[in-house]
């Protein structure tokens, strides 16, 4: 599915994760999931992980790298994963076509 609509990230989203990884251990990398849940039914969970499972999705730029399972890649093709730097929030914001509605914390969403 998400080869007809990648999932892609921004040059501000690979920048944060290279940064945030930079404090972690060697061949740390960020695993975006989809869970049930959240104030619109569904959430995005952020993780630092150390190890990647065989059928992740794997996204890599300018030193960081995002892993996404392939559950949660059905419920975010052609999503784009940003970087948010606002002046009352800093946040990873997921720009994702099938959200038809989300929340005010940024992280819950419905389909």
């Amino acid at each position: 599915m998400t080869e007809d609509k990648p999932i892609t990230m921004t040059d501000r989203a690979a920048t944060r994760v290279a940064e945030v990884l930079a404090g972690e251990p060697q061949g740390s990398m960020l695993r975006v999931s989809v869970l049930g849940g959240g104030c619109s039914g569904f959430q995005y969970d952020f993780e630092i992980v150390t190890e990647k499972g065989s059928d992740d999705l794997v996204l890599q730029r300018d030193g960081a790298t995002i892993l996404i399972d392939e559950v949660s890649q059905q419920y975010m093709p052609g999503a784009v994963i940003d970087f948010a730097d606002e002046l009352i929030a800093a946040a990873f914001k997921i720009d994702n076509p099938l959200a038809k509605s989300g929340c005010g914390c940024g992280t819950s969403f419905s389909i």
